[in-house]
């Protein structure tokens, strides 16, 4: 990351001292002569990560300038660069979280690189957890999206299957309490449905669920070649072994489905 590094001091010798010092590290360097103009480069460079002032000042103290850039600029890192007899004034900005390091006048210059140096990592981890937050609080945001948009899904499709189950439970109904027989076989010539009318017709009131179909019901009705469809084809005419005759449909399953296998219609004919 590129690091700007702001010296406010109103000391020119003392700007210059430090400028040449920190100019090797291949920072931008901003220079203030006191804390009002601080805050005005502050205010046209949002790229500052780290800010070292002096604490005496005319006009403006060092910690007063830099409790409010902490207001204005809370991400930024500040560092005191004074006298040892500044401290005292000092301690409180620290605790108050005003400044991050107090450091003196006169410095070694090995140890303020050292210094600014991790007030720059200070600075960058910020700024990545920053980013990291933003970019986890917009995942996070997308996930409550994708799960309001799936709930609203499953409620749609739960609804949608509430409507199948009816229809289908009124169909079934209505196939039970039909006049005539129905009965379903696949095409493994099993029988997979049968009404009430077509077990009484054919089984004397048992059950042909399961049941093969070439055991149950009379030859003349398996004999019959499916249809493809009942419109316009005329009933086949078969007797029943008691007798009884049944004018039968023969239809082919499948053309509007998956079902394979055949549908039996049957209605009493007479003797």
């Amino acid at each position: 990351m590129d690091r700007t590094l702001l010296l406010v001091d109103d000391e020119q010798n003392i700007l210059s001292a430090l400028t040449r010092l920190f100019r090797r590290q291949g920072w931008q360097i901003l220079r203030a002569q006191s804390g009002e103009e601080g805050l005005e480069i502050l205010a046209s460079h949002p790229e500052v990560g780290v800010i070292l002032s002096d604490q005496r000042m005319p006009g403006m103290l060092g910690v007063t300038f830099l409790a409010r850039v902490k207001e204005l600029y809370p991400d930024t890192v500040r560092l005191v660069l004074s006298g040892y007899t500044e401290l005292e004034s000092v301690t409180d900005a620290i605790n108050r979280g005003a400044v991050y390091k107090f450091l003196t006048k006169p410095w070694e210059d090995d140890l303020l690189l050292a210094n600014v140096e991790e007030a720059f990592r200070r600075h960058e981890m910020s700024r990545e957890n920053n980013r990291l937050n933003d970019e986890l609080q917009q995942a996070n945001h997308a996930l409550q999206r994708m799960n309001s948009h799936l709930e609203r899904t499953v409620e749609d499709k739960t609804k949608e299957l509430a409507r199948q189950i009816e229809v289908l439970q009124v169909s079934q109904e209505i196939l039970q309490t039909l006049p005539v027989a129905v009965i379903g076989v696949d095409d493994s010539e099993i029988i997979v449905f049968a009404n009430q009318v077509a077990c009484e017709m054919y089984a004397s009131g048992e059950n042909l669920l399961g049941e093969d179909a070439s055991a149950k019901l009379p030859a003349c009705l398996l004999s019959l070649v499916p249809e493809d469809q009942a419109r316009n084809k005329l009933p086949r005419l078969c007797k029943l072994a008691s007798g009884r005759q049944v004018n039968c449909w023969k239809l082919r399953m499948g053309l509007r489905s998956f079902a394979r296998g055949w549908l039996l219609v049957a209605v009493p004919g007479y003797p």
